[in-house]
């Protein structure tokens, strides 16, 4: 991708006027030339167009120079992929036709893996190295002659990696280097199993790296990755979103949100911007792409049951710019840098904080600005609070609380003007109403969307409470629609919509005479005095807040240590009086602040939210993996539970992941028994592959011999291993010595034989 020289990127700008003098030093600014890193590498990173590292990368890439194990933490965007890609380079300088892999990067999605090893080709274009790319639903064949080619390094899933670890029984035991990016996300998405089964075919003195967006404090979830003393390098913890990010919240009736996603497409977002939209179920996305394509937006889709192929060319599509809309489920909420993102539509609100975070991290990326709009519907209001709890912010309505608005960290919730939403309501009900796909779309979306709801884990109980007492009936236009309405329309269909009359339906279109009629009126004038201090209340409370409102607001600095060392020569802090009680008083505990620990730490509402597993959750045993875009994915991590069976009279497990059709493997983890399916057999024997890897490595030695029978049985294939081992093993010189005598006793009885059958003859 090439950078234009206009735009000025964050972290990769351009030193040349530094370094315009030749007779000047250069300064240490902690550029990528101060990292011990080698020509090839440095030449590399200059051909990309980065000259100054970033944060993380200027902390991140010294220390695994060194060879320490890592654990790395940053914001998304802001360069973790060269993070483990620069002293990788570094560590495996060329290429080695001998040692076959010698690094691996393991990445949760197919399109992160792409986009690692595209980046990995360019920063590495100039060290000779080569690497493969390992993904699920490739062509096996196509992988194993490509591992046959002794690469060096390996980008891949862990599901396919491990297949292919199995069928072809691969040696690790070269590998020097592994990364797992985004780790939290490999072990959410249900690869434990196959990476501690990875984990375990690993030789022990390897370098770990675990890179991520959000990583808890503890890091006993990772303990299974074996790092050895690891250093955690944590940055940007306290912005969690960045800077440059915009966020708008837009209020609608759930039955609105198609319309209100045509308003935001047709009258905020400009043509020339690309958006992503993220949707909740596959159902959403194939309704929602029909339903652009039908009013003339161009856009592509992808979700987790969308064939390979598909998605790969779908995504293509997207990033060559051939379409501006990409509709998507979080299967690519995580990882994925698409250049020059602008907006970021949450169609479905996430019910997850750090969802929320990584779905608006893909635009706003190494400091450059971007725009994350989220439609609210009523059910999903709680789970906003939950998000602005988390973010620090307050709640802000449009039009109450206006003068608030002006902080540009606060954001306001507002509704989509009504001469903006309601043609497109009409419009789309009639497209529904004329019998085409698009109707059946919509009702298959609405009924995934009640599954959806079932298996959405709750929000927190005091945002529930806080959601109840949240009154959206006087609620202002957003802002994104400022300067954009029609003067006096508006006003009407607003107050059409806030009218409320005074008398119910048994009054109104009634007769007078009727017994209904008469019972109400008598009831209205028993309950007249409440209804009207009812709505006095109502009254005052919105002229007080409306008060409060107006109140300027006056900034001042704050005063520093300094200034109050210097102003006051001693400072005295009073000590709060306790109020009289009846009863014995009890002494006043007090608390040593340099030795006291306290029970709770004081980000742990942060650190809850930013947990990969929390135990109260597992606890319940209900959980339920929320980024699923079908019901199988949403219904397939349910935990373990013991049930007592009537029949066996006995406690038996439910649910989980059943044992029928898995095997146990060496370390002890269950993996599909599919893994070891003889196809690399069939594919040795079809390409004659086998015969050349013995003439090769009968050139090479007796010590390497491949036996021809390959091993489909647990006692077969340890049999094998030991024989291996004992070849592979070191003589001492007294067993060297024995074996040359063996074998010059051998010539010499053979020549023996030899001599004796010419003289007979």
């Amino acid at each position: 991708m090439a950078l234009v020289k206009d735009e000025e990127l964050i972290g990769f700008g351009d030193n040349s006027a530094d370094t315009n003098n030749a007779d000047k030093r250069p300064k240490k600014s902690g550029g990528f030339q101060c990292m011990g890193l080698s020509f090839s590498i440095l030449k590399g990173i200059t051909k990309k167009g980065y000259k100054v590292p970033t944060p993380i990368q200027r902390k991140t890439i010294p220390l695994v120079v060194e060879g320490r194990d890592v654990v790395a933490m940053a914001r998304t965007g802001s360069g973790k992929t060269a993070c483990f890609l620069l002293p990788m380079f570094e560590k495996l300088k060329t290429h080695c036709t001998k040692s076959g892999i010698r690094a691996i990067i393991l990445s949760p999605t197919r399109e992160l893996a792409l986009q690692t090893l595209k980046f990995l080709k360019e920063l590495g274009k100039f060290t000779g190295l080569r690497s493969i790319v390992l993904l699920g639903g490739d062509s096996m064949e196509t992988q194993f002659s490509a591992i046959h080619e002794k690469p060096d390094i390996v980008v891949a899933t862990p599901g396919r990696f491990l297949h292919i670890c199995v069928e072809m029984d691969l040696s690790l035991k070269n590998v020097q280097y592994i990364v797992f990016d985004e780790a939290d996300r490999l072990f959410e998405m249900g690869f434990g199993e196959q990476l501690n089964e990875i984990v375990q075919r690993l030789p022990e003195n390897r370098q770990t790296l675990l890179f991520s967006a959000t990583l808890p404090k503890v890091l006993v979830e990772f303990a299974r990755a074996g790092l050895s003393d690891p250093v955690l390098i944590r940055l940007d913890v306290e912005s969690k979103i960045p800077e440059t990010l915009q966020l708008s919240f837009v209020s609608c009736r759930l039955e609105e949100k198609p319309a209100a996603l045509l308003c935001l497409m047709n009258h905020v977002i400009p043509k020339t911007a690309t958006t992503i939209i993220f949707a909740a179920t596959k159902h959403h996305v194939e309704y929602l792409h029909a339903m652009l394509r039908e009013n003339g937006i161009p856009n592509t889709y992808i979700y987790s049951d969308l064939h390979p192929s598909a998605r790969k060319i779908n995504v293509a599509k997207f990033q060559n710019a051939q379409v501006k809309v990409l509709i998507v489920t979080d299967v690519a909420a995580r990882g994925i840098d698409i250049p020059h993102l602008d907006y970021v539509i949450n169609y479905n609100f996430p019910a997850k904080v750090k969802l929320f975070v990584h779905r608006v991290g893909r635009c706003a990326r190494a400091g450059r600005e971007g725009h994350a709009i989220c439609l609210v519907s009523g059910d999903e209001l709680c789970y906003m609070l939950d998000l602005l709890l988390f973010l620090g912010r307050p709640l802000l309505l449009a039009g109450t609380d206006s003068e608030s608005n002006k902080d540009s960290k606060n954001v306001s919730l507002g509704r989509i003007p009504l001469d903006y939403l309601d043609p497109q309501l009409s419009s789309l009900n009639a497209a529904h109403s004329s019998g085409s796909e698009l109707d059946s779309l919509r009702k298959v979306s609405e009924n995934a969307y009640k599954r959806y709801i079932q298996c959405r884990s709750g929000a927190s109980m005091e945002s529930v409470r806080r959601a109840k007492e949240v009154s959206l009936l006087h609620i202002g236009d957003s802002s994104l629609f400022d300067g954009k309405e029609v003067a006096g329309k508006s006003q009407i269909l607003t107050g059409i919509k806030n009218y409320r009359p005074n008398g119910t339906v048994f009054e109104i279109g009634v007769s007078s005479n009727s017994e209904l009629y008469t019972v109400m009126k008598a009831t209205r004038r028993k309950h007249k005095n409440n209804i009207v201090s009812f709505h006095q209340k109502v009254q005052e409370i919105l002229e007080s807040k409306k008060a409060t409102s107006e109140k300027p607001e006056i900034n001042l600095e704050q005063s520093g240590n300094d200034d109050i060392a210097t102003t006051f020569s001693q400072v005295i802090s009073g000590k709060r009086k306790r109020e009289p009680f009846l009863g014995n008083s009890k002494k006043q505990c007090t608390i040593d602040k340099e030795n006291f620990i306290p029970y709770k730490p004081s980000d742990q509402a942060i650190e809850k939210e930013l947990a990969v597993n929390n135990f109260t959750r597992e606890a319940n045993a209900v959980g339920v993996d929320l980024t699923g875009d079908t019901e199988a994915g949403m219904l397939g991590a349910t935990k373990q539970r013991k049930v007592w069976d009537k029949k066996k009279k006995r406690i038996v497990t439910v649910g989980g992941q059943k044992k029928e059709g898995r095997i146990k493997s060496e370390s002890g983890a269950w993996i599909p028994a599919s893994y070891k399916s003889g196809r690399y057999a069939g594919w040795l024997e079809k390409t004659k592959t086998l015969s050349r890897i013995e003439e090769e490595q009968e050139d090479e030695g007796p010590v390497q011999n491949i036996k021809r029978k390959i091993p489909h049985t647990r006692w077969a294939n340890h049999n094998l291993k030991v024989e291996m081992k004992k070849k592979l093993e070191l003589k001492k010189p007294e067993q060297i010595a024995k074996a040359r005598e063996q074998l010059e006793r051998k010539q010499r009885r053979h020549g023996r034989h030899k001599k004796k059958g010419r003289r007979k003859h």
